[in-house]
């Protein structure tokens, strides 16, 4: 069997059994249920808007001289097209906020990207459309959070489970606030959206760091993703606690997404109440159960370009996050000693601008004694506060310092649950060996060598092309229980 399997800016291709190889693409082996017909989606849309579960419709939330925040998620996902979920939701919300009596001019648009880069103008205008970026961006009113900007964040204390929450003021400061989210299969805590986005989104890294950690995430209950796990529950607990705080509700507006972005359900109103009915409706999406047995091996390639930012897949942290990933995603359907072995072109570009402090965290875990990722952690607090890349993510759109240990610590897993993970076409293969990654220059030889070494001569083989290009599922056996 002949496949094409992600490469860089291209692909390389692999030559696999026939007789043991099964292959899995989202959307392809395994259907989405029916989205929205995109003539209803206004329709539908706002029916959720008007009709929210657990609080009170936007007309009995606010009046004339009311401040409102809009929290939207920023480009990681979602969708750019003229149907995606944002440029839907956000002028309905704005329209019925006018017909409340609330004035454009106390209304803020706030991207939520945490740590992540912050958005650029032209991100920020695909996001939201021509009509809502040039009604609010030219008067200031569409901002990026910044968790650095001590001036605009507020300290809530301790949440009931003494995790710290730190979020953003103008949204704590707000007569109403609102999230605009999307419900789809995620490796941390099961799904996007719900409490997720606010306690990653407009947070502190300090609060980040309460769940993005290895005591959470090298957990039992983390792998396989699920919503049952200490991590979602510290989402949980961590939203709560700003809407006591704040003395309100986020009227949270949530889109379940099928492989394309398209919207197949969207509900809207109190997040405690909507997140498990998007959950139902996403499941039926996400937990695909389709394999009949485990599998013995792994295999996909990842772009130059994916997610988080062009190097992504070229930056040996981030390459084992996204082995990770799959592993937190397919785990269901691996056996114990399972192998991994996947394509990167591995050539040393860590796009600095975009990722700045990657390389220094990368060279920290290769000495001083620093023999598995989780020994990096102690330097998670003294890179964070290092004002030269604080910098950069408040003033030049790199990630913030701190994302790096949080990915670190999903990095892990992977080492945690497979007997050995190959990198095949690497230009500098020391890269991916300084990250406990086996090389080979094919996934031919890899295969051979996993087969004397780990997986016996005959292993049963789960391929997947397109893993990075299209929205993940989380393959299931066909009885499991999810």
């Amino acid at each position: 069997m002949k496949l094409q399997f992600e490469y860089g800016q291209g692909f390389m291709g692999a030559e696999l059994p026939d007789e043991t190889t099964d292959v899995f693409v989202p959307g392809v082996d395994y259907l989405d249920p029916p989205h929205i017909p995109f003539d209803k989606l206004v329709e539908e849309t706002r029916k959720s808007i008007l009709n929210p579960v657990g609080m009170p419709p936007i007309s009995e939330s606010v009046k004339k001289g009311d401040k409102v925040a809009i929290v939207f998620p920023d480009r990681v996902k979602g969708g750019f097209q003229a149907t995606a979920h944002r440029k839907v939701s956000i002028p309905i919300i704005l329209d019925e906020l006018y017909k409340a009596g609330v004035e454009k001019k106390d209304i803020k648009l706030i991207c939520s990207n945490g740590l992540h880069r912050k958005n650029t103008e032209a991100e920020i205008r695909s996001i939201l459309g021509d009509a809502v970026f040039n009604a609010f961006w030219y008067s200031k009113q569409i901002v990026n959070h910044d968790s650095e900007d001590y001036d605009n964040l507020i300290d809530l204390g301790y949440d009931d489970i003494n995790d710290k929450v730190i979020m953003n003021k103008e949204v704590h400061d707000s007569d109403f606030a609102v999230m605009i989210g999307h419900s789809m299969g995620n490796p941390y805590g099961g799904y996007s959206g719900g409490y997720k986005h606010c306690a990653t989104g407009i947070t502190h890294w300090r609060s980040i760091g309460e769940h993005h950690c290895p005591h959470v995430m090298h957990r039992e209950d983390f792998t396989p993703t699920s919503t049952h796990s200490l991590m979602r529950s510290k989402f949980d607990q961590i939203g709560m606690h700003m809407e006591k705080c704040m003395g309100k509700k986020f009227f949270t507006c949530d889109a379940v997404l099928d492989t394309s972005a398209n919207q197949i359900a969207i509900i809207s109103g109190y997040a405690h109440d909507i997140q498990p009915l998007c959950w139902e409706i996403a499941d039926k999406r996400t937990y695909a159960k389709w394999a009949d047995k485990k599998y013995d091996v792994m295999v996909f390639g990842m772009p130059q370009a994916f997610h988080y930012g062009n190097g992504m897949g070229t930056n040996p942290i981030l390459m084992m996050q996204a082995i990770s990933a799959q592993i937190l995603r397919h785990k269901r359907v691996m056996k114990d000693n399972c192998v991994v072995i996947c394509s990167s072109i591995c050539n040393g570009y860590w796009h600095e601008e975009e990722f700045p402090s990657y390389e220094e965290t990368y060279n920290i875990f290769q000495k001083n004694y620093n023999n598995v990722l989780p020994d990096v952690e102690k330097y998670g607090e003294y890179m964070s506060t290092r004002k030269e890349y604080t910098d950069k993510y408040r003033f030049n759109y790199g990630y913030h310092p701190f994302h790096a240990f949080s990915m670190i610590s999903c990095g892990h897993i992977a080492e945690m649950n497979t007997a050995a993970i190959y990198i095949v076409g690497a230009i500098e293969p020391g890269l991916a060996r300084g990250m406990g990654l086996k090389t080979r220059a094919t996934f031919e030889e890899a295969l051979e060598d996993s087969k004397k070494k780990y997986v016996g001569s005959n292993p049963d083989i789960l391929a997947l092309p397109k893993t990075f290009t299209t929205a993940a599922m989380h393959i299931c056996m066909k009885d499991d229980n999810v």
